[in-house]
Formats: structure tokens, sequence, C-alpha cells
């Protein structure tokens, strides 16, 4: 068997890694900037962080804040025509997850533009020529985007989220810094840390996993177990170890694909606009008790990974159930949402939703078999 891991060309970490910026535009050769972000990280001043650092460089660039949550076609079709106006020659990706998946659609298509629909992305995308390069600089440590070859738009005419899937996407530097991700709310940190542990639970139980996207996964539930909590409250170590975390998971993820929970997750996204991790949150216990019977000894591995005592020698139907309920117990810590009224689902649109999330491309990786019907119930059953 083939398998293929793409990741960045080069990542920096840690606390002030961000002052690296300057060195590294200069050595390659660019420009002009243009920064893509949402106008909250704009007015809160989180992006002043790195205009600045290009203002004392006297590097040109201009930004882009108009990407919104769960970012849609207009978003990306939008950022196209600034970037062509701008005369910019690298991007500056500023954000969460929905800044980061606009600016990698942003630059594929400007090296693609018979793509400029945006829609005929969707899927393993077969274009051929890489993105215009992308500096990724995220500021949540949930959905690892810097690190992936996957990005997310939202149609909204469809009423649906899509999945593109492509390594010409992959930003060519990230930058991982825990300083541009402590200024976020609580509730935001506890959301996109959701993100991040339903990011390596899948990718540990997808269909295409193997050892090496293993060994980034296990770590990555160990270090998610073991400072979620203490980052939601604020600890500044705890946040570094999650930015990290959230990048490993990335690592292996984007590689091997994830499964059901994601499928289920889009659509809510997409009909409601619920938070991409509070519906992950939402969804990622009752699933993996759903998925328990078809994961090997993988179960009794993330139990162990969340300190479950004796979860390597208990019965395995034991080490499973010790798995759901030690990440069930971390939703309701972290006061995370747990039913779909949370996110203003409608009981009506339930057929409809399962019939998106069967459509979606993550459910191919989900490690059982489902159908329509039964991924209604699991819906039905979190309602």
């Amino acid at each position: 068997m083939v398998n293929r891991m793409v990741w960045n060309q080069m990542a920096y970490f840690g606390g002030g890694s961000i002052t690296v910026i300057p060195d590294e535009i200069a050595r390659r050769g660019y420009t002009k900037a243009l920064v893509v972000t949402d106008p909250g990280l704009l007015t809160a001043g989180t992006v002043d962080n790195v205009t600045a650092l290009l203002d004392a460089a006297q590097f040109p660039y201009e930004v882009y804040a108009e990407v919104v949550p769960n970012p849609t076609i207009e978003n990306v079709q939008r950022g196209v025509e600034v970037l062509a106006a701008s005369g910019a020659d690298v991007l500056i990706a500023v954000g969460g997850g929905s800044p980061q998946d606009t600016c990698k659609a942003i630059g594929i298509i400007t090296r693609n533009p018979e793509f400029a629909d945006v829609r005929s992305l969707e899927g393993v995308a077969p274009t051929k020529n890489p993105s215009v390069p992308i500096i990724a600089i995220p500021t949540t440590a949930g959905t690892a985007s810097e690190t992936t070859i996957n990005y997310v738009i939202t149609d909204v005419q469809s009423q649906r989220k899509f999945v593109c899937v492509d390594p010409h996407d992959i930003p060519l530097l990230a930058i991982v810094d825990p300083e541009m991700m402590s200024g976020a709310p609580r509730g935001l940190k506890a959301a996109t840390g959701l993100d991040a542990l339903t990011h390596a639970i899948e990718g540990y139980t997808t269909a295409a996993a193997w050892e090496l996207s293993d060994m980034f996964h296990l770590k990555a539930i160990q270090l998610i177990a073991g400072n979620l909590r203490a980052a939601v409250d604020g600890d500044p170590h705890a946040m570094e170890q999650m930015a990290l975390a959230q990048y490993i998971a990335g690592m292996g993820y984007s590689n091997v694909g994830l499964g059901l929970v994601h499928a289920m997750a889009h659509p809510l996204g997409a009909f409601y606009s619920a938070p991409h991790g509070v519906a992950n949150g939402i969804l990622l216990a009752p699933i993996m008790a759903f998925n328990a019977d078809a994961t090997g000894e993988k179960f009794r591995d993330i139990a162990a990974a969340f300190g479950v005592k004796d979860a390597a020698t208990m019965p395995l139907h034991a080490a499973r159930e010790a798995a759901v309920t030690a990440v069930a117990t971390l939703v309701d810590d972290l006061g995370s949402p747990t039913t779909l009224r949370d996110v203003g689902a409608n009981e009506d649109d339930l057929a409809a939703l399962a019939q998106a999330a069967y459509d979606d491309v993550c459910r191919g990786g989900n490690p059982r078999d489902v159908d329509t019907a039964q991924i209604q119930e699991l819906y039905t059953a979190v309602y």
C-alpha cells in the first residue's frame, strides 16, 4: 500500500514566533502582501501584531478583512478580486479556520482561474498549479488549517458546506504563535479545542489511518486531554501545548481524512451557522459510541491518552466505554453545548441534514459504514 504525507515547507512554533515574518518575506523575494482576516480580529487589534512588523520592515501590504464565519463562495470570489487589484505576490492568513480556508481558496483560484466558480473545487480538486504563496498564522488552537491540504467553503444558495482537498493549497510557511491565540474568548478556545480533539480522534480511527498518522494523532489526543481545560482558563503553558497539539493533529488528519463527526457537523454550519467546534463537541462522544465496535483496540489507546487507570488491561468493551466517557466529561467540563437545540436546529430539518451528511466527503473515512437512516437517528439522539 502507498501512503502519502504532505506538510508545510517550513513552520515556526512558540511565543513571539511571528517576528520571523519580515526576514522570511525578504529572503523569499516577495514585494507585496495581502493580509486575509476577519473584521473581529481587525477590530480587536490582533492583526496589528502582524501589520506592525510589516510596517517596521517597510514592506507594502493591503488588508482584506471581509471574511465571515463559515466563509462563503462570495467571500472567496471577492477576495480573488481584491488580490488581483492589489498586485500582491504573497498572502498572509491571520485568523482561525475561516480566514485560513478563505485564503487558500483565493490563492488556488488566482493560480487556477478555471475554478473561479469555487464549487468545482469540491472534493479532490484537480488543480494544476500551486496556490499563491501563503504565510499562515492561526489565532485559534483548533482547525490546523495552516498545515492541512483541506479547506471548507459554504454554498449559501444550496445551504451546504463543501470540503476541498488539494495538496496545492497547503501554506508555504506556518507560524504557530500561542501569543496570537491567547486573547480569544473562553468559549472560542473551548470550541476550537474540541475541533482539534475531533481531528485527532477521527484521524486516529479513520479508515486510511496508518502508523505515521497514528503517531501524530495519539500525541495530539494526549496533549489536548491534559491541557484543554487549563488553556480555556488562560494558562499560558497549556495554551502553548494546545497550539502545538492542534498542529500535530493537522499533520495527521490532513493526510488520512476524517469521519462521520465532521460529515454531520458541516451541515449544522451550513443550515444554522453553528460554530464548527461546537457542532463537533455535540457529536463526538455519541458518534464514538456508534463507531466503537469498528475501531479495534484504538479506543483503548484513547482512554490511556486521557489518563484512564488500567486502560491497557481492562476488557476491551470497558476501555471503549471509558474513552467515550472521558470525551463526554471533557465536553461537559468545558460547558460546551451538547444538543442540536443549543445551536438552533429545527427537528423538521433532520432528514435533510442526514442526506447532506451522507453526501459529505468526510463520511467516506468513517470506520463504520453508515446510511442516511442511521445518520438521522444519530441526529435525533442528540436533538
